[in-house]
Parts: structure tokens; sequence; C-alpha cells
């Protein structure tokens, strides 16, 4: 029981250690600047159900897809990177909405609109991840019923966790006003940009090393 709850804890932690959620929820913030609180909530749920779905697809057939599509996990950090890359960039620019006097179908076409980031670039690839990816089918590869109830219950949990630290975040955006939020909007960009660029680079070198070891 003891080894089964030490595993448990060690799967926990590795998922908080590559999922960071304080660290995430600033991200959050500037990806939602501007949004009301009920869509902030919406975009909240809507990237963390994603993101434990593709955990749980990757646990249980991820190897099987890499294969059969003939993709590599450096392939993936390639992309991965150059989105969230691209994503710090505009942010970094300060873009806000295009949406200024909106009518009826037009806050529609905006609210798709925002809803999307809780596919990309929350969900994937800054929640779910190459990292976080590779990370779960490690955990789940033994290939025992536990291994994987044990790697899908803790990100399960570390999903609730995020999602509780992204509403608590809305509290500080009373705080910080219109001039810090810009501000924030603009260091979670350059934050964004480094980790895209560190994850391309990670994807770039895995490759290389890769053709040279092959």
């Amino acid at each position: 029981m003891e080894g089964f709850i030490g595993h448990a804890v060690s799967v926990f932690l590795g998922f908080f250690a590559i999922m960071n959620p304080i660290a995430n929820t600033p991200v959050f913030l500037g990806l939602t600047t501007g949004d009301s609180e009920d869509i902030r909530r919406r975009v909240a749920r809507k990237a963390l159900v994603f993101a434990f779905v593709i955990i749980v697809v990757f646990c249980a057939v991820g190897k099987f897809i890499f294969e059969l599509f003939g993709i590599t996990l450096d392939a993936f950090r390639v992309t991965g990177g150059l989105l969230i890359f691209l994503v710090g960039f505009h942010m970094l620019q300060g873009e806000q909405s295009r949406v200024h006097q909106p009518s009826a179908q037009d806050v529609q076409k905006h609210l798709d609109a925002e809803l999307e980031v809780a596919m990309t670039p929350l969900a994937m690839p800054i929640l779910a991840g190459p990292g976080t990816i590779a990370t779960a089918m490690n955990f789940a590869s033994g290939g025992s019923m536990v291994d994987f109830g044990v790697t899908v219950a803790a990100f399960f949990l570390l999903c609730v966790i995020s999602y509780v630290f992204f509403v608590s975040g809305e509290r500080f955006v009373s705080y910080l006003g219109d001039n810090g939020i810009k501000v924030v909007t603009r260091l979670m960009g350059l934050i964004l940009a480094v980790i895209g660029t560190q994850m391309f680079i990670a994807g770039v070198e895995g490759a290389v090393t890769s053709f040279r070891g092959g």
C-alpha cells in the first residue's frame, strides 16, 4: 500500500512539475485579457477538459498513434514550439480584440474565437504539450490498468487544481487595472515566446542527435 501511495505521489509531482498551474495562471490571464468572467471560466473548463482527453488518449494509444503517422516527439516539439512562439509574439504586440462595436453576430463570432483559445494554444501545446504527453506515456508505459489508472487520476487532480488557479486568477485583474494587464500580457508574451523557442531548440537538437545516431 505504501508503495502504491508513493508511486501515485511521484506521478502527481511529475505532472505538477511539467504542467505548473502556478506558472500557467499568468499565461491564462494574458490569453484571456478583456474577456468576461463567464468566458474566462468557459475557456478554462474547455481547455482543461480537452487537455485531459488528450492525455488519456496518449496514455492509452500514444505509441501506436506516433508509429501510425510516423511522428516523432522531436517533430512534435518543433511544431509546438513554433506555435507557442507565434502566440507569444502576437501578445508582445499587445494585440486586442478587433470587435469594438459588435453586432449580435459579431459577438457570437468573437465568442467562438475566444473559446478557440482554449483548444490552441491553451490545451495544446501549453497544458498538454510534448513534455506532458511524454511524461504521461512514460508513467503509463507499465501496461497495467493500475499504471493507467494512477496516471489518469493524477492528471485529473492536477486539472482540477489548475482550474481553481485559473478562475481565482481573475481577482488579480481588478487589482492590476488596464495598464497592469497590458504589462502582464506583454510579459507573458515574452515568456511564451521564450518557451516556444526553447521547445523548438529542444526538438531540433533531438532530431539532430537521432539523425547522427541513425
